[in-house]
Parts: C-alpha cells; structure tokens; sequence
C-alpha cells in the first residue's frame, strides 16, 4: 500500500496483523505489495545496501532461510535463495531429475547424483584418504547426509589457513600394457571432427587418466614444454583413451597420427608415449613403403626374391651365411641401380633364377659409372639369394668392372656462399661459416652438442678444431638466438629448431639444406679443393684438417694438376 505511510507494525491504533503473502501464504516477515519479504523481488538480501549499513532495517531485516537444493542453512534471496555453490552447479549442470541415491528432484550429475550427495562423499574420502571415484556415492550416503552453513565449504589453503596437500598422488604404475585384448570385427575410421563438435567418450578409468596427466605434465616440464604444447599433449591423450576397444592397452600410432587432422599436436603426444613404454609402433617405414611400391609390377617369384633380400639387406642375418645390416639409404640405392634391368627381365623371365651370366652382360650398360653402379646393385641382391639358395648360381660372379675416376668437385657459387655466410638468420650464418671455413661434415653438425663448443673451439669425436675469428662471432650470435627462442628446451644438440625443440632428436639433413638453400656437401667439398690447391697436394694436412681418410684425401690432392681445374683457374684469373 503505497499511499499509506505507515507500516503495519506502526499504523495508528495498532499494531495490526500483516496480510498473508499473496504468493507463499507466509505470514511471516511481511515486506509491500501484498508479499513477504522471501517473495518480493525488491527484499533486501546478502548484497543490499540494508544489510550492509546500518540501521533499523539492517540484519534483523534480511530474511535467511535454507538452499533448496543442498540444505545449507544461511541463503538469501541474492541468488534466488540458492547458495553460491548451488547456483553454479546449476548452470553447468541443466538436467533436473530425480536423485539416484537421496531421491530428491534437483539438479544432477553425469553420475546421476546431485550436489549433496557427490559432496558428503567427497568429505567421507578425505576421512579415508582415498579418491571420492573410489567410493560410491550411495556408499558414502549411507548413514545419513552431512549439511553445512552456506559459503562454508572452502578448501583448505584459501584465507589464512596455510595448503595442506591432502590428496592421493596419482598411481604411475598404471601406465603398462594390460595383457588381454579386445578384438574388433570391423577396423573403422573415427570422425574426429564430430567429435570436436558433439565430445568424445570420457575415459573409462578416472585413475588411470590422473596417471597419465601427471606424467604428461612431468614429462613436459622435464622437455622444456610449454604451457600449450603441454595442454594439447594431455587432451589429445584423454581423447584417445575414451576411444580405446580395449582400455589399458597400449596406443597404436596409427591412432596418433589421424590427430593432426584436427590440429592437435602428433610428434609430442608419440615422444609422451614411448617414455612411458604405451607406444605400439606399428607405423610402416618409408624405406619398406617405397620397396613395395617399385616391386609392384614385376612378376610374383620375382618380389617373393626380392623381398627376401630386402629383408636381410636392412635387418642382416644372424644365421649362416651372416650379413650385418646396412642402412635405409643404401638398400635404396641397390636397388635404384639395379631396378631398371630387373623391370626389363620381368618382360621375358619370371624369377631370378632364369637369369645368366649372359642376361647380366647384355643388360649392363657399356662403360663408366652406370656399369659399376648398375653391377653393384646386382651384385648385392644375387649374392644374398645365392647364400638363401632361392638361386642356383650368382651370374654376376668374375665379372669385372673397372672403378671409374672419381668427379673432380665443381666449384660453389661465391655469391650464394656470401649472401649465407652474411645472413640476418643466426642459424644460416652459423652453418655457413662452420662449412666454409672448417668443413665439418653434415652428420658431425647435427651430432653436434651444446658442450662440444666451448674455449673458442669445437671438439669433435676424433679432433679438436680452433674456430676462426669470424666462426666465434657467428657461433656467439647463434646461441644467443637458441636461448632466447627455447630457454627451456631439454635438447641437448646444438642445432634446434621449434619441431625438435620439444625433443632430445637431432636436427635432419634436409633440414641443414633447407636453412641454407644450398647443399652442404658442396660446400665441405669446396673446402677442402682449395686446401688442396693452397697446401700443392699435402694428403697428411689435408687429413689432419678435416678429418679425411688417405683415400678420400686422395681425390682432392688428384684434381690438383686436372685440366678442368686449370681451365678454370685460368678464366677467373682472366
């Protein structure tokens, strides 16, 4: 009653009775307008200037009642006569139904259990010194639900209370294969997108997830991670373990590697496994893909040899007749040299072992480097199939070939050189200059570590080089480049770039290439002819500089009276 200027407690001749609430029917603590103070909307609650100043209608004014939701005694109506927990619990979790375990009909969980009931069991395994997923919730309800005074539940550690750690550490013996497996009767690509778009699976076993992101996250910060690289590791791994048929077992990389199709990180999350000992490794290597696809068109007694060659040529043979193994790339050379004649035999035999010494004659090529090349890819692959017997004789036996000359190295570009050895890049400048001036080989630079540079010269496995004035420099500026980009990198190498910084893996030499956008062979090469030229010849100097052997010094000092050599020489002098 607005036009009235009295309250009831204060009308003339009174005090009268306050009309019930026309909404609750409360007779109690009437406030205006026919409501009391609980219903209207304009009631002074926890936030109102009237509960905080003081006054008549201070404190003793403000209606507190219980949540309706948990029961905790000391609401008010600011959040809708919700505690602040409740109310936050309700706008994350909208389906309102009926408990599971207390029967009440509130909001609920991915459990099916309300607020009350996940905290009485919270507080019941922090009695216990276990993890609340341990216990049930109808368990821990049991005898009775405890209630609490509104904004009371603080952890410990907030206000003045010192942190008190009083959780289980995760347990990291989890993380090893289980021996069982589930098999699958359809092998089925996963839509990762949608699964972006609607969620994926949570993983089945919460203790096992809390293994993981514990040694994910000391897996980082032990590597140098950071704090986004380390995030997206942890989430690319509960994504995979929610999708896992069989849970426990360890991850293939197959299911790796399809991440990167929705922009999550692949190499830190296969690094995170292998050092776990979780990683099933059954991705295909380059070499073997490339092997099967070249053999594709020849006949199938053909591949079947081939293929066992293969096999020892890479992984050797403990068993008479043995044969250690050799690497990727000069299998792959065999048998490019020796591929283009296996494919024009595939025209008229069916297998190897048809082959004569007659068919290897005709189809090696007349003189030169292609006949040695061509005879030595032959060669390896009839010799490993006449010790296996799947041939009766090696038809490329007591054929010679005379070794042809070794190329004279041809001279680099200066100004491609000058414009490297100049740039603004620290890392290009640096590999330039330790090329140019040292010629240290490619794979000495990417074995290269951090404390192999030190006193202003660069210790090598098998000897110690002073670097020149202008290779200081250039080293300097680099390792101010390298620590202010990965302060924290665990890589020991001295050559990193941001997808190995999160790694202890060297750098690659196409990487090399590529920074320097010339072959660094050719330059190391470059090198050591003009120290030939300058020393007249000297094979010893030339070994005791850059680390040659006397018959790999032997076609440098070769080239120092070679025709070409002086033809050029004589034009720029011109």
């Amino acid at each position: 009653m607005r036009e009235v200027a009295y309250c009831f407690d204060c009308w003339p001749g009174g005090p009268v009775t306050s009309p019930p609430c026309r909404k609750c029917g409360s007779t109690n603590d009437y406030y205006t307008s026919g409501l009391c103070a609980r219903c209207h909307s304009h009631a002074p609650g926890e936030k109102s200037p009237l509960w905080q100043s003081p006054g008549v209608l201070a404190r003793g004014t403000v209606v507190v009642d219980s949540c309706p939701d948990c029961h905790a005694w000391g609401v008010t109506r600011t959040y809708g006569w919700l505690c602040s927990g409740c109310k936050s619990w309700r706008e994350t979790h909208h389906q309102v139904a009926e408990c599971r375990t207390c029967r009440q009909n509130v909001a609920l969980g991915e459990d099916g259990s309300c607020r009350l009931c996940r905290k009485t069991r919270s507080l019941l395994a922090q009695q216990l010194g276990k993890r609340p997923s341990s216990i049930s919730p109808a368990e821990a309800n049991r005898l009775g639900q405890q209630l609490f005074f509104a904004g009371m539940w603080h952890p410990t550690g907030q206000g003045r209370h010192p942190y008190v750690k009083k959780t289980i550490p995760p347990d990291l013996s989890l993380l090893h294969p289980v021996s069982h497996e589930q098999l699958v009767l359809l092998e089925l690509p996963r839509d990762l997108k949608t699964g972006l778009r609607k969620g994926f699976p949570p993983p089945p076993d919460p203790a096992r997830e809390a293994a993981w992101h514990r040694f994910v996250r000391d897996h980082a910060a032990a590597h140098g991670w950071g704090i986004n690289v380390t995030e997206r590791a942890q989430r690319v791994i509960r994504m995979l373990l929610g999708m896992q048929d069989t849970p426990g077992a360890a991850i293939r990389a197959s299911e790796v590697l399809p991440m990167s199709g929705i922009r999550h990180p692949v190499r830190p999350v296969l690094d995170v496994l292998a050092a776990a000992g979780m990683l099933a490794d059954d991705r295909v290597p380059p070499a073997v893909r490339w092997f099967h696809l070249q053999i594709a068109g020849l006949p199938a007694d053909m591949r079947h040899e081939l293929e066992v060659w293969f096999d020892i040529a890479r992984n050797g043979s403990s068993t008479p007749p043995r044969s250690r193994p050799r690497s990727d790339s000069t299998v792959r050379s065999h048998l490019s040299y020796a591929l283009p004649i296996m494919r024009s035999w595939a025209r008229s035999h069916s297998s190897l072992r048809e082959v004569g010494r007659d068919d290897v004659l005709a189809a090696l090529p007349p003189s030169g480097g292609p006949r040695a090349t061509a005879l030595q890819g032959l060669r390896s692959i009839f010799r490993i199939l006449k010790g296996r017997k799947l041939i009766f004789i090696n038809p490329t036996a007591r054929i010679s070939v005379p070794k042809p000359d070794q190329p004279v190295p041809a001279p680099i570009d200066l100004s491609a050189l000058k414009e490297a050895l100049n740039s603004d890049d620290p890392t290009r400048a640096v590999l330039a200059a330790l090329l140019a001036f040292h010629a240290i080989q490619v794979w000495q630079l990417l074995a290269l570590q951090v404390t192999d540079v030190r006193d202003g010269r660069l210790h090598l496995p098998d000897r110690i080089v002073p670097l020149a004035e202008p290779v200081r420099a250039r080293v300097s500026a680099y390792l101010d480049y390298r620590q202010q980009n990965w302060p924290n990198t665990a890589n020991p190498h001295l050559f990193i770039h941001y997808r190995n910084a999160n790694t202890t893996t060297p750098a690659t030499p196409w990487w090399i290439r590529k920074r320097l956008g010339m072959i660094a062979q050719a330059i190391r090469q470059d090198r050591i002819l003009d120290e030939a030229h300058a020393t007249g010849g000297d094979i010893r100097q030339l070994c005791e500089l850059f680390g040659l052997s006397i018959a790999g010094a032997y076609r440098y000092t070769s080239s120092v009276d070679h025709p070409a050599i002086a033809e050029y020489e004589q034009s720029t002098k011109e």
